[in-house]
């Protein structure tokens, strides 16, 4: 019984992988991204793996999704082989659309990053390391992950991830419960669901750990059952429903998720705009421009940090510019907004629905740097895309296709008209 261990650059969990893979009687098969697809037809089934694919570059999981390789893991997944993508690979399957599993394999959801607020103060974003605990929840559908777990079960289990948090609109959301697909679901020690942090540890929706797609052979899941014997039955449930060999064919989820449209962005008079970029080399957006061009989509990509303040004084305008929250004067440079304008240039505005840097950085100012006249800020990413041929008047919708910067449900996405 063959498993292939799929690992991406940046994957750094396939040692506990493996480990976790033998102990449930199968065979762990390193598999590589760039090796030959044919190889994956021969495996039974197959993991991809936790870590931090190209460094979670645009955001955690794209570049990895727009990997050919997953068109083959789509296939085999269809012939219904188990697929169990753990913590990078649940961003991976997420950004495939694998999971939930909508007509077409359409993005449905997202992996975000971490919210821990308690209080209404902001403990942290982004990474979080520690053990938590995790039950089925009362709604989930029996899958191939399953079969050794009981609905009492509690199971103690690692997280380390940056962009844990599962965000849907509330039409899918209903949709998932009814169909049993929310699997996993953090939980205290008794296993009542608790949306609060510690218990919630990421802010996820609906306290959710783990989602399967409808027809169970697909489970994207954030904690890490390979890195303790506690996860061991999730591992062999994988076996079992390998031997039992049994496939359904199933209709996709009904939800039918809305198109992507970047209306154009206006910024409030009251906010002044700072434009900010790397002097170093920008890796991300090197690494965006590098796999749209594998996509055949010939550009020239730059990104920005972008951000909105809004203050009494252009005086507290200024000292916010030179306090350094917002950037580092030593690696990045201010621009005027001009500098970002070409004739043959698609700037397109990136922003969290939730701009927990922008809340995070104002909090900062205000306990460490007592700019309380700062009345808001905000955060976001500009991204440019300069094309090789002006006259594509298709780089907008092919650019927004491939989600590689937006992933709608996390995120809000405007066309930018540089002034």
């Amino acid at each position: 019984m063959k498993i292939a261990i799929i690992q991406f650059p940046g994957s750094n969990c396939e040692r506990e992988t493996a480990m976790a893979v033998k102990r449930a009687g199968m065979e762990p098969i390193s598999f590589l991204w760039n090796e030959t697809p044919d190889k994956l037809r021969e495996m039974d089934g197959y993991i991809i793996v936790g870590g931090f694919s190209y460094e979670d570059r645009s955001r955690a999981g794209i570049i990895a999704a727009l990997d050919p390789l997953m068109l083959s893991v789509k296939a085999e997944s269809e012939k219904g082989k188990p697929v169990l993508g753990i913590c990078n690979g649940a961003q991976i399957l997420v950004e495939t659309g694998l999971v939930p599993g909508l007509e077409n394999n359409k993005v449905a959801m997202a992996l975000t990053e971490n919210k821990r607020i308690a209080n209404n103060k902001i403990l942290g974003t982004g990474y979080y390391n520690a053990w938590v605990t995790m039950r089925l929840s009362d709604e989930y559908q029996r899958n191939a992950f399953t079969r050794h777990l009981t609905a009492k079960a509690i199971v103690n289990v690692p997280i380390a991830h940056g962009e844990g948090r599962f965000v849907m609109t509330d039409a899918l959301l209903q949709e998932v419960k009814i169909q049993g697909l929310n699997v996993f679901q953090y939980c205290d020690a008794s296993g009542r669901i608790v949306d609060e942090f510690p218990i919630n540890p990421n802010g996820s929706v609906d306290n959710i750990a783990a989602i399967s797609n409808k027809a169970g052979n697909v489970m994207a899941m954030m904690p890490h059952p390979e890195r303790t014997v506690m996860g061991d039955p999730i591992f062999q449930s994988m076996r079992d429903y390998i031997r039992e060999g049994q496939h359904v064919s199933v209709a996709p989820l009904m939800y039918y998720p809305r198109r992507l449209v970047a209306t154009s962005y206006q910024c409030d008079s009251q906010y002044e705009e700072a434009i900010v970029e790397l002097i170093i080399t920008d890796n991300q957006a090197l690494t965006v421009e590098n796999t749209l061009r594998q996509l055949g989509i010939p550009v020239k990509v730059r990104r920005r940090m972008h951000w909105e303040i809004k203050a009494n004084t252009k005086e507290t305008v200024e000292k916010v510019l030179a306090s350094g929250v917002l950037y580092n004067s030593r690696k990045e440079r201010k621009l005027a907004s001009h500098e970002v304008k070409s004739a043959a240039t698609i700037n397109f505005l990136v922003r969290a629905k939730e701009d927990l840097i922008g809340q995070q950085k104002m909090q900062t100012l205000q306990d460490h740097f007592a700019i309380n006249n700062a009345i808001s800020i905000h955060h976001g990413n500009l991204w440019s895309f300069e094309a090789d041929d002006p006259t594509m008047n298709e780089l907008e919708e092919r650019i927004l296709q491939t989600n590689i910067i937006v992933n709608p449900y996390a995120y809000d996405c405007y066309r930018y008209h540089a002034g």
